[in-house]
């Protein structure tokens, strides 16, 4: 499994500023339907639901939001870069600025998994995230995390 079979190239956007998690989570929920032909409304109370279990700010000014859908065939993302960094509830109690949304089918099991271990590791890996911040434009993000390359363990 790696980035480029879960990341479309359309799926990654730089967005100035958005004011809330609510408006973020609309946000990555406009990139699914608009890439992957879900439902944005679904794809939204996926990722509030596994919200409000704990918030999926991991620190270091990074979010993993995920959430399981029953009407996903294959596991999918979505990335924002914010240039200005979100208040979103961080273990850290840092603003977020890079956004890494996954989307798995309900019945993915240990394939869900598998893929966040690799998204989170990818967003620890320092030299991708200073890359990923010195980037605006959405076609090289993209190349930056489907190039990554990291360590197979967690």
């Amino acid at each position: 499994m790696d980035l480029s079979k879960l990341l479309a190239p359309g799926a990654v956007r730089v967005v100035g500023q958005i004011t809330s998690k609510k408006r973020l989570f609309q946000e990555l929920g406009e990139m699914v339907a608009a890439n992957y032909g879900l439902t944005a409304g679904i794809a939204v109370d996926g990722l509030q639901e596994r919200e409000s279990l704990g918030p999926t700010g991991v620190g270091h000014g990074i979010a993993l939001p995920h959430a399981r859908l029953q009407d996903l065939d294959r596991i999918v993302g979505v990335f924002i870069r914010l240039e200005k960094p979100l208040d979103y509830d961080s273990v850290d109690r840092q603003p977020v600025d890079l956004i890494f949304g996954l989307f798995a089918p309900k019945d993915s099991g240990v394939d869900h998994l598998k893929a966040l271990a690799l998204v989170s590791r990818t967003m620890r890996d320092q030299n991708v995230v200073a890359k990923l911040r010195a980037n605006i434009d959405p076609a090289k993000l993209h190349a930056i995390l489907t190039e990554a390359r990291t360590p197979q363990a967690a």
